[in-house]
């Protein structure tokens, strides 16, 4: 992920590099919360790629511990922002 491309935004942090298959890993570390506000956050992120439709790609996706307080149109926003910067999205 090194050689991949990124892009931050306020909630989410976004790594990728092109692939041949769609591969999606979710990082929300302790320093957001305990353990029902990870998950909240985990499957929240889940569910807005799930409605994108991305492209191929090894695709990170790393929580701030912002993300405690954010909505989901806040987060959905937030992480399209973040895809459109690092280019995986036009």
């Amino acid at each position: 992920m090194r050689k991949g491309r990124a892009g931050r935004g306020r909630f989410v942090n976004v790594k990728w590099l092109p692939a041949g298959e769609l591969r999606v890993g979710i990082v929300v570390s302790k320093k957001v919360g305990k353990a029902v506000v990870r998950n909240r956050i985990k499957r929240r992120l889940r569910e807005i790629l799930r409605r994108l439709h991305l492209p191929k790609a090894h695709l990170l996706v790393i929580a701030s511990p912002e993300a405690r307080e954010a909505t989901f149109a806040e987060l959905f926003q937030d992480l399209i922002r973040t895809l459109k910067k690092s280019g995986l999205i036009q």
